[in-house]
């Protein structure tokens, strides 16, 4: 799987920490891409704010179908400490669907891991995907 990342606070730090050497991702076939067209799915990490939904919401839509969204940390959940701020969006699940919610402000990097695992396993229960040598 290719996950894209959307840090946008202190979680991404967190996010970082899972894409370093510690905890080698590549184990579980998951590889951090750059662009949106060649990511699977995506990471939402940190507060997200009315200005920066709409940015969401097109990489969102450029990314390929089937795509998956992981909310990673409370801010990303349901608006976190600044839940009360005018300017921030009460979870980013009312501008794209969630799959997998991360909880824990930051959550640790292993929690990430377990998220991603749990959306494997949801993927591979899926019946759209089939293998290339199955058709």
């Amino acid at each position: 799987m290719w996950p894209l990342m959307f840090g946008l606070a202190c979680c991404a730090v967190e996010m970082m920490h899972v894409a370093a050497p510690r905890y080698d991702l590549d184990r579980f076939g998951v590889l951090f891409r750059t662009s949106p067209r060649q990511t699977d799915f995506i990471i939402v990490a940190g507060t997200l704010t009315n200005k920066m939904a709409p940015a969401l919401r097109k990489t969102y839509d450029q990314m390929p179908e089937p795509r998956w969204v992981i909310s990673m940390g409370s801010c990303a959940n349901g608006g976190g400490y600044y839940h009360y701020s005018y300017s921030v969006v009460r979870g980013c699940d009312r501008i794209i669907p969630v799959d997998i919610y991360v909880p824990g402000c930051p959550p640790t990097a292993e929690a990430l891991i377990y998220g991603i695992l749990q959306l494997q396993k949801k993927v591979k229960r899926m019946k759209t995907v089939q293998m290339w040598y199955r058709k």
